[in-house]
């Protein structure tokens, strides 16, 4: 009845989100039989109206209308066409994630995204792959470095995943510091990365420094900032840009701002309200009950609207200037749905006034349509983050290896393609693993229903198994890497490193154990990724998947998925 269809430039030109001011061209065929006499265009959200399309006449049986339309306001405009005809008054819209047009009562608009025309992302990153360390963990050589709180640990002993007490502190070391980064630097161009994204390495008293002690130090035990100055060089020397981890939300409670143990100099706001860090944070009944992180005592949450933290972080002299001019080429902030719509813009002003420099969010969802604490979140609209973590992807990815349905999987891809402006898609990481999530081998591998923390961690897969999971996570990868976006590497998954969730998926790099088949195979396809052109195309039958890169063609076969890759 209907042929429009808004992934497809014969009825929707330009594909996918526009920049404000941009025409936007619609053309849309309604069968003759329904006897349309007039088309309509309407549009809600960031701007509403309705536009009257104008009649062409009759082509192969379907009556054609067509119109521009100008949007001028960045956000998320959602839009359908109301269809009058001799039956009366009918409405277009779509059922499912496709973009194919259907009449009925009640069913889903289109999305059409609008972003600021100013709205630029690092060049530096463009098609990048990106390896991802987890510092306490990568590599270390030994310089005599041992952490003031806590167990230091021989690289290859087990990890801590709770004390005696019951109780996880997240206070084993293994010392993974600079030096040891700095040995590996020729191991990562051997995958082709471009760029190292570091989970948090400043001053803190965990493994994962995620409750940071003082933004404006190095961890000492991953090294000090001379030797975050060599990394740095010698990074730039490889062609290898840095991106350190913001965690603006929340400071930790061992901390200078807090310093609820006492162990900094200085007054924090745990020990007085006259503290100058006192206004930061939200106490219910001082000192000892205030606003936290998901209720984790240990890391005090920020006020949303202080600005004194604010300017801390991103005004002059603060953090973010700091180590931006010490050569850190991007930040990934963390919680991004955790902070306001002012302080996303006012780091976002701060990091490019710095120049060429990234900025990427941590959101979990589709970013373009994300709502947090009731307010519809505008990351995407040219003001805030260049990218996104992109985890939608990797949800895409796992279904595909459950239900093997090549439909839902290439809708879910283009609905993320659609819906994201065009360089923010190709800005955001395209990953299957982070510290956050189950290692991906262990995610594909089989179910073994394991009840108990400790029973997870002493799991490793039959031989027979760890070979089918490895062969998933080839197939896996290399959808990955044909995908739009920054291939991002989590330490040691390119080693088929196993592990359930944190903090089991933060073993040490396991030197040693390496599946040498697994290593070839990501080299290959950083070798190839390197020809990639920016621009992507994926189509689908019903037993398989194609995603063509240029000369490049990833065939996916949904029976047994496996791959194969084609060179045109």
């Amino acid at each position: 009845m209907l042929k429009f269809d808004s992934r497809d430039t014969r009825y929707k030109k330009p594909f996918g989100a526009v920049a404000a001011g941009t025409t936007v061209y619609f053309k849309f065929p309604v069968s003759a039989d329904i006897g349309a006499t007039e088309v309509a265009l309407i549009y809600r959200g960031a701007e509403e109206g309705k536009l009257t399309l104008k009649r062409l006449g009759d082509v192969d049986g379907y009556t054609v209308f067509t119109g521009a339309a100008v949007f001028n306001t960045p956000g998320v405009c959602y839009y359908r066409f109301e269809i009058h005809s001799v039956r009366g008054t009918l409405y277009a819209g779509r059922v499912g994630d496709d973009g194919k047009a259907t009449v009925g009562e009640w069913l889903k608009e289109w999305q059409l995204t609008v972003y600021d025309p100013s709205f630029k992302t690092a060049d530096w990153l463009k098609g990048k792959i990106i390896y991802h360390i987890f510092p306490d963990r990568f590599c270390r050589v030994e310089d005599g470095r041992r952490p003031a709180y806590g167990k230091f640990k021989s690289w290859g002993k087990e990890l801590t995943i709770f004390d005696p007490d019951g109780i996880y502190r997240a206070d084993d070391f293994y010392g993974g510091n600079i030096k040891g980064v700095l040995t590996r630097l020729p191991y990562l161009k051997s995958l082709g990365v471009g760029a190292i994204y570091f989970s948090p390495v400043f001053d803190s008293h965990s493994n994962h420094r995620y409750d940071t002690g003082d933004y404006m130090k190095i961890d000492p035990l991953f090294g000090s900032e001379e030797e975050f100055k060599m990394l740095i060089s010698e990074c730039e020397k490889q062609g290898i840009g840095i991106i350190l981890d913001g965690v603006f939300n929340h400071t930790g409670a061992d901390s200078i701002y807090f310093n609820k143990f006492g162990r900094y100099p200085g007054i924090g706001a745990y020990q007085s309200k006259s503290s100058p860090y006192y206004p930061w944070y939200t106490f219910t009944k001082y000192p000892d009950e205030y606003a936290c992180w998901w209720g984790v005592t240990v890391v005090p949450t920020v006020r949303r609207d202080c600005e004194e933290f604010q300017n801390y972080i991103a005004g002059p002299g603060g953090v973010i200037e700091k180590w931006t001019e010490l050569g850190v080429k991007g930040w990934r902030l963390d919680v991004a749905d955790e902070l306001s719509t002012a302080f996303l813009e006012k780091i976002r002003a701060k990091v490019k006034s710095l120049g060429d420099v990234a900025l990427i969010g941590e959101v979990w969802e589709d970013a373009s349509t994300k709502v947090s604490y009731g307010e519809k979140r505008s990351y995407l609209f040219g003001r805030q983050l260049d990218g996104t973590m992109n985890y939608p992807f990797r949800t895409a990815i796992l279904s595909l290896f459950k239900d093997r349905n090549a439909e839902n999987f290439v809708d879910s891809v283009m609905t993320i393609a659609e819906n994201y402006p065009h360089d923010a898609l190709y800005q955001s990481m395209s990953l299957l693993g982070t510290h956050d999530t189950v290692r991906i081998i262990t995610a594909l591998g089989g179910n073994h229903n394991m009840r108990t923390k400790a029973e997870r961690l002493h799991f490793r897969m039959p031989l027979a198994e760890y070979k089918s999971a490895a062969r998933a996570v080839k197939t896996a990868s290399a959808i990955q890497y044909f995908l739009p976006g920054l291939p991002t590497i989590y330490y040691g998954d390119e080693i088929g490193m196993q592990g359930y969730e944190d903090p089991i998926n933060r073993r040490p790099y396991a030197y040693g154990y390496e599946d040498p088949e697994l290593l070839a195979h990501y080299r290959y396809l950083g070798k190839i990724h390197a020809e990639f052109p920016q621009e992507f195309s994926i189509g689908c039958g019903r037993n398989y998947i194609s995603i063509t890169r240029g000369k490049y063609t990833l065939h996916v076969y949904l029976e047994n998925m496996s791959y194969t890759i084609t060179n045109s």
